[in-house]
């Protein structure tokens, strides 16, 4: 395992952001950390980077104890913070030449040109990073992050400020490194981690609220919707008196329909409409999507 977080837990006074939390990361692959602010992402996220000390448990990175082994496993590790800490009075060749001298890496200006070009810094690359967008600055990060050629990625909110056209350019790079790497990202976008991410962990109030792919969250969830759509005009009060029905939804042109996962909610449906003559023109079990997993395993 690429890394492994035993029993974690961390107190700021008497405040636990992080209480026993355990999980594992594969080598290859690309891990989303999601959670609400303030649910202790931030902080797990610093403590396997050896930012901060954990109170109690343990966290290895590639068989390394972060703790016993902090400069060994601080080689291992790429990460870029949340809020990016770049010397903006540098200019962006200078300060990942400069970065990559602190991990000794050899031939460091070949490395660098490599690194500027991997993630999109060409037109910038002789200005100082206090003249660049938000959007190149996040760049500059992933490259000092990356520069090192590290074993594991660590990436608090990787995407932010970036303009559309650099999203897809930095999923893309993302996706290209955790092919041969292991990445840990943290994230408030849902649409990005179902376009790049393996698997989901979901942190909340400092526990471990989930952990699994996007397919098998969305299955724990015990309702089930069905979108209808019928020919003709169906009021709401009476799909409500559909067997086992919760609760119902106009949308555009159609319904949506929500009862328990344990009742044959289509069938039931489609038993309704034949009864009451309706003539149905679309009838499908809608999939729950990331967003609406991570409302319903988060919600106060």
């Amino acid at each position: 395992m690429s890394i492994v977080v035993e029993n974690l837990t961390k107190y700021y006074g008497e405040q636990a952001a992080v209480h026993d939390v355990s999980f594992e990361v594969k080598k290859g692959e690309i891990v989303g950390f999601l959670g609400p602010n303030g649910a202790g992402k931030s902080t797990t996220m610093k403590i396997i980077t050896g930012y901060v000390p954990s109170t109690k448990g343990n966290v290895k990175v590639c068989g390394k104890n972060v703790t016993v082994d902090s400069l060994d496993t601080r080689r291992l590790i790429g990460y870029l913070p949340e809020h990016n800490p770049l010397y903006l009075d540098m200019y962006v060749k200078e300060y990942l030449q400069f970065v990559g001298n602190l991990y000794k890496v050899k031939n460091v200006k070949e490395r660098v040109a490599e690194m500027i070009k991997a993630v999109g810094l060409e037109v910038e690359q002789n200005k100082k990073i206090g003249m660049l967008s938000k959007g190149y600055r996040q760049r500059v990060g992933l490259a000092q992050a990356i520069i090192h050629d590290p074993e594991v990625l660590i990436l608090d909110e990787p995407t932010s400020g970036l303009d559309p056209n650099q999203l897809v350019e930095i999923r893309d790079l993302i996706k290209k490194i955790g092919k041969e790497k292991t990445v840990m990202l943290s994230t408030h976008t849902m649409q990005e981690v179902e376009a790049i991410c393996d698997r989901v962990v979901i942190i909340n109030k400092g526990e471990i609220v989930a952990d699994g792919k996007t397919s098998e969250l969305s299955q724990t969830d015990e309702m089930v919707t069905v979108y209808a759509e019928f020919e003709g005009h169906v009021s709401k009060n009476l799909l409500g008196k559909i067997k086992g029905v919760r609760k119902v939804e106009k949308v555009q042109d159609g319904w949506l329909i929500e009862g328990p996962k344990t009742a044959n909610l289509r069938k039931d449906v489609a038993q309704f409409a034949q009864e009451n003559k309706l003539l149905v023109l679309t009838l499908r079990v809608e999939e729950k999507r990331l967003e609406e997993v991570f409302k319903s395993l988060t919600k106060a």
